[in-house]
């Protein structure tokens, strides 16, 4: 018997909530740490993993999470409970990531003019691994560029590989909608690292 395609592409995140899940959310919404706890030992590494992908940057993305599971005992509380609990998380971090992308470009500009100055004593990297570099540096200056919507699109569905279904679950926002982000994300991301020199 095959499943429907919204439960596939739900798959990683639509599992059926374990027994006592409910006790355990309704401790969480009552900012029971231990409860808080539990809920980020199982899913702070997906909510680390998307973030890193949004963000570019290592620190924001733990300034994002940490930011998640500060605020999860008043979302919980607002929290229907009628999806995953991981793509509730991560809508939590798309709802707060304006700061930390501004956070993430301004740590990134100076980590660029630090990259700029001659270090005594280091040996070059090789040519391929100096590509790649200069590729990472370029495609995450390209996403800086893009509004918040249409980067968070581009992450779910490019990077993180969601469907539109499933990214469209997390921002609360119709598939059409996401569809559309994204074609003006790739459009954008194409025409900025054009300008760039990179195709």
């Amino acid at each position: 018997m095959s499943m429907p395609a919204t439960t596939l592409a739900l798959g990683r995140d639509l599992a059926v909530a374990p027994q006592g899940a409910e006790e355990l959310y309704d401790r969480a919404a009552d900012g029971d740490p231990d409860a808080v706890a539990v809920i980020y030992d199982e899913h702070h590494q997906a909510v680390r993993a998307f973030a890193t992908r949004l963000l570019g940057d290592a620190s924001a993305a733990e300034d994002m999470v940490h930011e998640v599971f500060i605020r999860l005992p008043r979302a919980m509380r607002r929290w229907r409970r009628d999806g995953a609990l991981r793509t509730f998380l991560i809508g939590i971090a798309v709802n707060h990531a304006r700061h930390h992308v501004r956070s993430a470009r301004r740590r990134r500009a100076a980590v660029e003019r630090l990259a700029q100055q001659p270090v005594m004593g280091v040996v070059e990297t090789p040519e391929a691994a100096m590509r790649r570099e200069q590729l990472a540096r370029a495609l995450q200056r390209c996403l800086d560029k893009l509004p918040l919507a249409q980067r968070v699109a581009f992450v779910l569905c490019e990077v993180e590989e969601r469907t539109s279904v499933e990214a469209a679950a997390i921002v609360g926002v119709s598939e059409g909608t996401i569809r559309s982000r994204l074609h003006h994300a790739k459009a954008k991301l194409r025409a900025s690292l054009e300008r760039e020199g990179v195709r």
